[in-house]
């Protein structure tokens, strides 16, 4: 569907009121698409989240816009309501246990001169794996390692390909990575910082989706899902998982959030330590 078809901007779509019945289909089709669970507190996230799309296409109900994306020649616009929708909140060297353990335990462990893999699976604007690869760089210098960091959001996607943050991110990153791994934006680029060049290429960054069978990659000995599951159901968590460690070779970490746990979600992984499970 082209935008052309929708040329009218509707000054009061802000003002449209989100329905019951429409919050109810935004809210089956999101957990049918990406597995993610909306609660009845969400329908003001929803409401303002794509009030502006309302405005854009001119329409006057978000049922309206509902029928849009979901018709044939919805696809774009369907994509772009997905990503206006999930939440993406994130920063560099969140949870920092997890880069210790890596560094101490994963690395000195590793066999030498076989590449070591590891997947970011939700990895949303890029911190994540960013700080991973600042991480693997420092203390595996030559050695081979590979990241592949995806997630179903492109908007996200296409920043973390960037690289480019606001200088407010500075003060997440030790200071021996900052100057090393980190540009500091001048003249039209001033308040930012640019993650080098050699970090951006090392990482692979693809769009996917954990609510549907796992891309086509060799096994990793590290997969993060990070603070993801909290917005899946018990069943949503236990396909989720189940499909990545398909893809996680025997002896390698899956790593979770600290606020999550598998208890009830899978047994095919031990726990090592809060948050941390190894495959036997």
């Amino acid at each position: 569907m082209t935008e052309s078809a929708y040329h009218n901007p509707n000054p009061l779509a802000a003002a449209v009121v989100l329905q019951e019945k429409e919050f109810t289909q935004f809210s089956d089709l999101i957990y049918r698409i990406a597995g993610i669970t909306l609660s009845t507190s969400k329908k003001p996230l929803v409401t303002s989240r794509l009030a502006k799309r309302l405005a854009h296409y001119g329409l006057r109900s978000y049922g309206e816009y509902f029928k849009m994306i979901t018709s044939i020649d919805g696809k774009e616009e369907l994509q772009m309501a997905v990503d206006l929708l999930t939440t993406n909140e994130t920063h560099f060297f969140r949870e920092p246990k997890h880069f210790d353990f890596l560094r101490q335990h994963i690395l000195p462990a590793r066999k030498l001169g076989k590449t070591l893999r590891i997947w970011s699976a939700a990895c949303s604007s890029g911190e994540e794996p960013y700080s991973i690869a600042m991480l693997l760089d420092d203390v595996l210098g030559i050695s081979p390692w590979e990241i592949v960091a995806t997630d179903l959001n492109t908007r996200v996607l296409d920043m973390a390909r960037r690289g480019q943050y606001p200088m407010e991110r500075m003060s997440e990153i030790p200071k021996n990575y900052l100057s090393k791994y980190c540009l500091k934006g001048v003249g039209s680029q001033d308040g930012t910082l640019l993650i080098e060049r050699k970090l951006r290429e090392r990482i692979q960054f693809k769009q996917h989706n954990l609510n549907e069978a796992p891309p086509k990659l060799a096994e990793f000995d590290v997969i993060f899902l990070r603070n993801v599951m909290i917005y899946f159901d018990q069943n949503t968590k236990r396909q989720v998982v189940s499909r990545l460690l398909t893809l996680l070779r025997s002896g390698g970490y899956f790593l979770i959030g600290h606020s999550e746990t598998l208890n009830g979600v899978n047994d095919d992984v031990r726990l090592i330590q809060p948050s941390i499970y190894q495959k036997p």
